[in-house]
């Protein structure tokens, strides 16, 4: 039986045991859980294993990239800054990157890169992995992109290009990149282990992801799945380099055609916006309680920045997602049919695998949960699903 290392406060004991009982049920190798209620810690646990390779227990420190988490980190930095006035998420995107106006794209706003209505989750034409980490072949690319739908006209997950939309809006207006951005006016003053660009000296506390794939089965093999291997032409069906989905989870022209290309630590030494946060479940509820609460003095977003955060901007199947009923606000994922966690307000990002952050500004409640396992649910499985319910019944 795996240990479960941590604590939980006084009346959160179900937490713990939805958290053992991931392990139990064979759901997880390694994975962390933090939540806040009422600006105060309230669980913060751990356990299983880092790295399967290595043998290396998951330790107190252990981080973890987060994939698509790493969205609502990039939410918070665009929300920061229309706080503070610096960003009017109505005005056109040409009005901070002139370079974006081709391909009529300008009078596309701000709003529409943050809730995936640009019509731009992919770039045509083929990219390496080296131009697609040096930042500035990419959105080169994307201010020449002609997008793939009229914008505004629908809704489809802009599934890593989100992040070199939304970041160079960040990069233009506050003169650092986001991942700067997040370390200076964000993470860093609530004393969060959270990246956008890891540094070289924490590269040793990363943990290994385990594939979604059956072994020996990649995005790039779905190209051509053997005819004799249903699980291969499923998962091609859905995620194949030519479906919508496929081209937008390998975005910037099949430079993500590999997903091993996670556990290295020159893509996690880069800055993709949309897809390598790297941090822990602590950091995580921690930063998204500051979003709704005061957090150890610090509050990251206004009750009214929240409010205008998470007003609905889409409606309908999201074009990418296989029509499913995940709906935006400024770049966070919002209470829906599909994700029915917390109140009618909540809010936060779900990554790929399975890691999430999230908060219910109305229950003051807050949750990250980072795992190594992947799952190959596009919005949370049954793991962080019973977490948090945990928490709902702890405070009823």
């Amino acid at each position: 039986m795996t240990d479960v290392h941590g604590w939980v406060a006084d009346g959160f004991d179900k937490v713990r045991d939805a958290f053992a009982a991931n392990f139990a049920n064979g759901s997880e190798v390694g994975a962390a859980f933090s939540a806040y209620h009422k600006g105060q810690k309230v669980a913060d646990l751990w356990g299983g294993i880092a790295d399967q390779d290595a043998g290396t227990p998951w330790a107190e420190d252990t981080l973890m990239l987060v994939f698509s988490t790493t969205k609502g980190l990039t939410a918070m930095c665009a929300n920061k800054l229309a706080q503070e006035g610096k960003l009017d998420v109505e005005a056109p995107v040409v009005t901070y990157w002139p370079e974006f106006h081709e391909e009529g794209k300008h009078e596309i706003p701000v709003s529409y890169l943050l809730s995936h209505q640009a019509g731009l989750a992919w770039v045509d034409g083929e990219m390496t992995l080296e131009e697609m980490l040096s930042w500035e072949p990419v959105t080169t690319a994307l201010a020449k992109q002609k997008p793939s739908w009229e914008p505004g006209t629908q809704h489809g997950y802009h599934a890593t290009t989100y992040g070199w939309l939304v970041g160079e809006v960040v990069r233009r207006i506050a003169g650092k990149t986001v991942g700067t951005y997040l370390r200076d006016e964000i993470a860093g003053p609530l004393g969060a282990d959270t990246w956008i660009g890891l540094p070289a000296s924490e590269e040793h506390r990363v943990g290994r992801l385990v594939s979604m794939f059956p072994p020996g089965m990649s995005l790039e093999m779905l190209k051509n799945p053997k005819e004799d291997d249903p699980i291969a032409q499923m998962i091609a069906a859905f995620i194949g380099p030519d479906t919508a989905l496929g081209k937008a989870l390998t975005a910037p022209g099949g430079a993500f055609s590999d997903w091993e290309n996670f556990n290295s630590p020159a893509v996690h030494a880069a800055e993709i916006p949309a897809a390598n946060g790297i941090t822990d479940a602590r950091s995580l509820a921690k930063l998204y309680a500051a979003c709704v609460s005061e957090v150890d003095g610090h509050r990251i977003l206004t009750p009214a920045q929240v409010e205008a955060a998470i007003q609905q901007r889409t409606s309908g199947p999201n074009k990418i997602l296989m029509d499913m009923d995940i709906q935006f606000g400024l770049g966070f994922m919002l209470h829906s049919s599909l994700i029915a966690l917390g109140g009618p307000k909540s809010f936060g990002h779900f990554g790929a695998g399975g890691s999430v952050g999230w908060a219910d500004p109305d229950a003051e409640l807050a949750f990250g949960y980072v795992m190594n396992r992947m799952d190959m649910g596009m919005a949370g499985d049954t793991r962080s699903f019973n977490l948090i319910n945990a928490c709902y019944e702890s405070i009823a």
